[in-house]
């Protein structure tokens, strides 16, 4: 399906019943393609906006020992957790392009993490630490260096410090406090330990997804709707679940588990798990506004929807979902991605808002940023998959 620029346009997505979707008749003024006559409509070329938004990050946020800045006006302060995935989207780039200028600056990024957190990759938010060693992964696996592979076992073997028998197993949000099990700190830890079964064929990486899945599952996602909670953790000496936390980034972790499980074991009930958080992220208003996911705000919030976008992409070309599954997805996805490209995305600066149908102001943090790269980089995906037309 592709879209067309200039045209008020109606969008029908088949979930739940039917749900139908518009964009006001005062969008910008449109693009022309200037060597045809003027109205004529210009479908979105991903892999060329791609490329742009690629290199309007780098120029923008690139600060020192190949890390990125917080944000483009700058302010310098080294982030580690938004970094690890400036690692992902450069991952994207290259594996999308195969070129090779890609390689030494995701190297240098690797390392530069390392040099500005003090000469060490640990670090005391296990959440942080999960995201490098999941873009490390899929750097290794993108150009089979063994450095990245050696970070991330790393990264896995200082993660599980954190694991204990307090609300039954999971891994702590941080080393320092062991009553607060998040979502964030076992969603991406499964993806892990199946990035590295499948890269090493060690059993136990299997083990360990495994249970991490099954805690996750019984403690933090709600049976009926597969909506993801924040946490469990101590109030008054009782467990309490964040229940009114729900995140897009939880989803997409969730999501992605799932997803690499039911792969490797072909158990249905993993895909089927997977299946009804995606159908639900479409719907849930504590997800999604107007068939748009929300703004989450700047800051952290900035980088949430870029991380559930990664995962809902994979959902997407998964073989065994029913292709009335798959259009719902699809149609889903590429109206964001358009939306975004029309209403969030600054022409032709290539920086993202926040709210993908607004457009950013004069500050966007490198989060922000990086989920307008993650959610284009998708859209390439799919363009190349030829589900876009």
């Amino acid at each position: 399906m592709i879209l067309k620029i200039n045209k008020s346009v109606t969008y029908s997505l088949v979930l739940l019943g039917a749900i139908t979707l518009s964009c006001s008749d005062d969008d910008p003024i449109p693009l022309r393609d200037p060597s045809t006559t003027v109205g004529q409509e210009v479908a979105i070329d991903w892999a060329a906006t791609a490329d742009s938004i690629q290199d309007a990050t780098y120029n923008t946020y690139l600060g020192s020992e190949g890390t990125f800045v917080t944000d483009n006006l700058g302010n310098s302060t080294f982030q580690y957790w938004p970094n690890a995935h400036a690692l992902h989207i450069l991952v994207d780039g290259y594996v999308r392009t195969g070129n090779g200028a890609y390689l030494p600056k995701m190297k240098a990024l690797l390392r530069g993490i390392k040099t500005k957190h003090g000469g060490s990759y640990s670090n005391v938010f296990n959440d942080d630490m999960l995201w490098l060693g999941n873009s490390s992964m899929r750097a290794f696996n993108a150009t089979n260096d063994s450095e990245y592979l050696d970070v991330a076992k790393l990264l896995w073997d200082d993660i599980l410090l954190s694991y204990s028998d307090v609300f039954g197993g999971g891994i702590a949000w941080k080393k320092d406090t062991p009553n607060s099990k998040n979502a964030v700190s076992n969603g991406p830890a499964i993806i892990l330990a199946m990035r590295l079964y499948d890269a090493t064929g060690e059993e136990t990486y299997l083990t360990w997804a495994k249970d991490l899945y099954a805690w996750e599952k019984a403690n933090l996602v709600d049976p009926e709707n597969g909506e993801v909670w924040d946490n469990i953790h101590l109030e008054d000496g009782q467990p309490v679940v964040q229940k009114n936390w729900v995140f897009t980034y939880n989803m997409g972790t969730w999501i992605g588990a799932g997803l690499r499980l039911y792969n490797e074991t072909g158990d249905q009930g993993y895909l089927n798990d997977a299946v009804k958080s995606t159908r639900t992220t479409l719907t849930s208003p504590n997800l999604t506004n107007e068939g748009v996911l929300k703004s989450e705000g700047q800051g952290d919030g900035g980088l949430f929807k870029g991380i559930l976008v990664r995962y809902f992409t994979e959902m997407i070309l998964e073989d065994d979902i029913s292709e009335d599954d798959r259009q719902d997805f699809l149609d889903f996805l590429i109206f964001n991605a358009e939306t975004f490209y029309k209403k969030g995305l600054s022409h032709p600066g290539m920086l993202s808002s926040p709210d993908w149908r607004n457009t950013p102001g004069d500050r966007t943090d490198l989060t922000t940023q990086l989920s307008g790269v993650m959610l284009v980089e998708a859209a390439a995906r799919l363009e190349a998959e030829g589900l876009t037309e």
